[in-house]
């Protein structure tokens, strides 16, 4: 996607808004446009004081009453701040703008906009000796329309490229919330195993309805914490699904341990509990089901199957938080879950993350020993142990995003049940089981002749991806002489969509007029 172009509104524009004079017109045309992704409205904060005091003194040199003008006021700069973004500059930078600056506060307004450094930016305002530090442009109201719209008035999105995934949306909406907690930390210092990460810690183990969430430093060691926890090691084997990301299997042979592969149910895409049992052996020391896609696998039958042969299940839910079965979480429903807090997943962080989850008390005391180096105390070691802990940086991200999750995860099966509505009829769209929900990490379907559909939504401007074009059972790393049938069918078919919470419906059925169009 082009970048969005960013306007600050100066408070000389604001006021004529707020007049209906000299810049209204224009002004408001920009307004009309803000909806589009590509067109940002801001006001610096450095800005506010001023306007406050410079519209009431424009207010009452137009007439209003002063009790009027105390009361209409504080209502017009709260819509506003409601409307556009605010741009804040740093307290480091402050010495050096006022050293260089003419007018401090054009200066501030000016330097505030280095957070979109990168992006076509520009102060709007009828002040002609406006102080840019000589880093950005500035247009007045009129110039601004032209510069912000093409000569048909139209929105520049219109012509751009569909997000896969857009993490920018959702950013606009918690940046507040990620700067003031990340500058939090750095008042506090504590960048490590800080105060946020608990704070974590207990929201998410209260959303999945589990004793313990132990917050780790990525989805892959996740898994690998869990099966360290339960005692996997060398020579052992673990029952998984061939259908997955390489970590899946990876961590498993990282402890020198044995992948044994089960096929999937060609409908879910997730492991088939009807063929693990035949799978078990002396050697089995846990099952590992993946909820692939977003949604969780048949944990209750897994479950079943566990407990008569004694063995620990450890959900590889790295796709699926968010997702319930039977009215139940996913990571809240075998013996350990695991999770991953990638960018790009449901839940994501700004690096990489993950988290464990159990009701063993036992388990977690061993996973919180794991990720600090087998550590139960300051260099006291009681077992072997990795540095697998989650950065309180990342956490203050996850915990800005936790708020709004389940208004997300919600606009995601809104989402999916508009794709599969429409597409149901032309392609294989994703089955969700009755019992489940989906929170639709990737929104795969299933074609013929992929690579030639791939190639014509590449060039309709549409991304897309492949989860995943090569079974785990057919990587040169795992050695694997076996071949599963629904798993091999899957990866030669399989291709998913943009999708994301803030997919907006008139980009989804672009999307939609595309597939049923080839």
């Amino acid at each position: 996607m082009a970048d969005p172009k960013h306007l600050i509104l100066d408070v000389n524009v604001i006021i004529d808004l707020w007049l209906e004079q000299n810049s209204f017109l224009a002004t408001r045309t920009l307004f009309k446009h803000c909806e589009s992704n590509d067109l940002r409205l801001w006001v610096a904060a450095a800005s506010l004081n001023t306007l406050d005091y410079v519209a009431r003194y424009a207010f009452k040199r137009n007439g209003l009453s002063p009790e009027a003008t105390a009361e209409i006021v504080p209502r017009l700069v709260h819509e506003l701040v409601s409307t556009v973004g605010i741009l804040t500059s740093h307290g480091y930078e402050q010495a050096k703008i006022y050293a260089d600056s003419s007018d401090f506060e054009d200066a501030q307004i000016a330097a505030s906009a280095r957070s979109l450094s990168g992006q076509p930016v520009c102060v709007i305002t009828e002040d002609k000796t406006f102080d840019t530090l000589d880093e950005i442009q500035k247009k007045r109201p009129k110039e601004a329309v032209e510069w912000a719209l093409n000569d048909k008035g139209e929105t520049l999105s219109q012509k751009t490229n569909i997000s896969f995934i857009d993490l920018a949306a959702q950013q606009a909406i918690i940046r507040p919330a990620i700067e003031q907690g990340i500058e939090k930390i750095l008042r506090h210092g504590r960048y490590i195993m800080g105060p946020e990460v608990a704070e974590l810690e207990e929201r998410l183990a209260d959303f999945v309805g589990v004793q313990h969430a132990i917050g780790v430093s990525s989805g892959t060691d996740a898994l690998l914490i869990a099966m360290m926890a339960l005692g996997i090691g060398r020579d052992d084997e673990v029952i998984t699904t061939p259908f997955s990301f390489i970590a899946t299997a990876e961590t498993i042979a990282l402890l020198g341990a044995k992948p044994v592969f089960v096929d999937i149910c060609p409908d879910t895409y997730n492991i088939n509990p009807a063929l693990i049992e035949a799978a078990i052996t002396l050697r089995t020391k846990a099952i590992m089901p993946v909820s692939l896609y977003g949604q969780c696998a048949d944990l209750d039958a897994i479950n079943a199957i566990a407990k008569k042969h004694s063995l620990p299940v450890i959900e590889d839910g790295a796709q699926s938080f968010g997702a319930t079965y039977k009215g139940r979480q996913s990571c809240g429903l075998s013996t350990i879950g695991c999770t991953s807090f990638f960018p790009s997943k449901p839940l994501g962080g700004y690096g990489d993350g993950g988290a464990c989850f159990t009701n063993d008390d036992a388990l977690a005391k061993t996973m919180r020993e794991i990720r600090v180096h087998g550590q139960d105390r300051r260099y006291h070691h009681p077992r072997i142990g990795i540095n697998g802990r989650l950065d309180t940086l990342q956490a203050a991200v996850l915990l800005a995003k936790l708020d709004i999750f389940p208004d997300e995860v919600k606009a995601r099966a809104e989402i999916g049940a508009h794709y599969s509505e429409k597409l149901k009829d032309a392609v294989s769209v994703p089955f969700i089981e009755p019992h489940n929900s989906s929170v639709y990490a990737q929104y795969t379907i299933q074609v013929d002749a992929r690579e030639t559909v791939l190639e014509q939504l590449k060039a309709a401007q549409i991304p897309t991806a492949v989860h995943y074009p090569v079974p785990l059972n057919r990587q040169p790393a795992l050695q694997c002489d076996e071949r599963f049938e629904q798993s091999e069918y899957a990866a030669n078919r399989v291709m998913s969509l943009p999708m994301h919470p803030y997919f907006s419906e008139s980009d989804q059925d672009r999307v939609i007029e595309v597939i049923l169009s080839l």
